[in-house]
């Protein structure tokens, strides 16, 4: 960790220690860096997921808010659901469960292949996600097995409508920024040439 870093995590602590008190870093992506933190009003874990610094400049914390309303209304047992969202400094997060557990990509990397009935089983439970979602004006816009978790076995779907609530606040300054929402291994088309009019089919 250098220097920036360790300063950096100083403020994130500061910022969230009447509510949150960060234990760890358990990972980071293209528009978060994730960490597990007690939540002091509910004694529990959760995961904190604090937007890059770039991304949160760019977009502004009161548009980010309003946008990530969507997701926090979103209720289905294969879609973990957000706990709570933020401003803190120059800090915008978002909190959702803790799951003890790994991810679908830590699973294929460990087995490197599942059996046709599991296979079939988180697959069929994904989709039935997805459905609820769009069916909610709702897509995903990052689908990958880095954004499945296993919990005891069943599959959730982790940061559903995070990229959307990004996207919404950004407006047209996420394309002349070169920040992409999505990863490119896994993003459709229609996303990977920046079409903003994006469907349900993106996800599928």
């Amino acid at each position: 960790m250098t220097l920036t870093d360790a300063t950096h995590l100083d403020r994130l602590k500061s910022a969230l220690a009447d509510r949150y008190v960060i234990e760890r870093e358990l990972g980071a992506g293209g528009m978060a860096t994730v960490y597990l933190a007690h939540d002091v009003r509910h004694d529990r874990k959760v995961a904190v997921k604090v937007l890059k610094p770039e991304l949160a400049a760019m977009i502004g914390g009161e548009r980010f808010l309003t946008e990530i309303k969507t997701t926090a209304n979103l209720q289905h047992p294969h879609i973990l659901p957000l706990f709570d969202s933020g401003s803190a400094e120059s800090f915008l997060y978002y909190v959702m469960p803790y799951i003890e557990g790994e991810s679908l990509r830590g699973r294929l990397n460990r087995e490197r292949q599942l059996g046709v009935e599991e296979s079939l089983r988180i697959t069929r439970d994904v989709a039935d996600a997805l459905d609820y979602a769009h069916r909610q004006g709702v897509i995903h816009r990052d689908i990958k097995p880095e954004n499945i978790l296993l919990h005891d076995g069943r599959p959730v779907v982790a940061d559903f409508g995070i990229a959307l609530a990004i996207s919404a606040a950004g407006g047209g300054r996420m394309t002349e920024t070169g920040l992409s929402l999505g990863t490119p291994h896994y993003m459709s088309p229609e996303q990977a040439t920046a079409d903003r009019d994006l469907s349900p089919r993106s996800d599928i």
